[in-house]
């Protein structure tokens, strides 16, 4: 009989002033995978990223995929200080990040983001952190000068993976 993978919220935050990031620390190495899921509302145009163990170097790559309903366009950049998601401005933008094998020391780590709502284009990223330290640190960080406001909502899980 197989078992089957399991979440476990590790931890969440609901933000009771404006914020430009969220930071989740000490994140224990005993789950396989993480989720980071969001609920933003934003005082104006703004983007999501992603940043691991307070690393701000030149060691993320990024492609982005985006439908606005009426089109879809896809970028890449490399080198950059951060991955990103896409806009998450206007109110109630679902944002998720995957990230994937984050407590392995042998690879680079790898993610993958969905985020959208009814205001804003939909967007599917992937993000390469060229490290192969251990994540035990994630923040969440606008791209530009606007704050999430009070409610918006950010909660990690891991998930320990099935044994068959």
């Amino acid at each position: 009989m197989s078992k089957t993978a399991t979440y476990s919220l590790i931890a969440s935050t609901t933000l009771g002033s404006a914020a430009a990031t969220t930071t989740f620390s000490s994140i224990p190495a005993t789950f396989t995978d993480l989720i980071m899921v969001a609920t933003l509302s934003s005082s104006g145009t703004t983007y999501s990223g992603i940043r691991f163990n307070g690393d701000t170097g030149s060691n993320y790559s990024l492609t982005d995929l985006y439908g606005t309903g009426s089109s879809a366009i896809s970028s890449r950049q490399s080198n950059i200080t951060g991955g990103g998601s896409g806009d998450t401005s206007g109110t109630g933008t679902v944002l998720t990040y995957q990230i994937n094998d984050y407590a392995n020391t042998t690879t680079y780590k790898t993610t993958i983001s969905r985020n959208g709502s009814s205001s804003t284009n939909v967007v599917a990223s992937t993000c390469l952190w060229r490290s192969t330290a251990a994540i035990n640190s994630i923040t969440i960080y606008t791209g530009t000068a606007d704050n999430w406001i009070i409610g918006s909502t950010f909660k990690l899980y891991g998930i320990q993976a099935g044994n068959a």
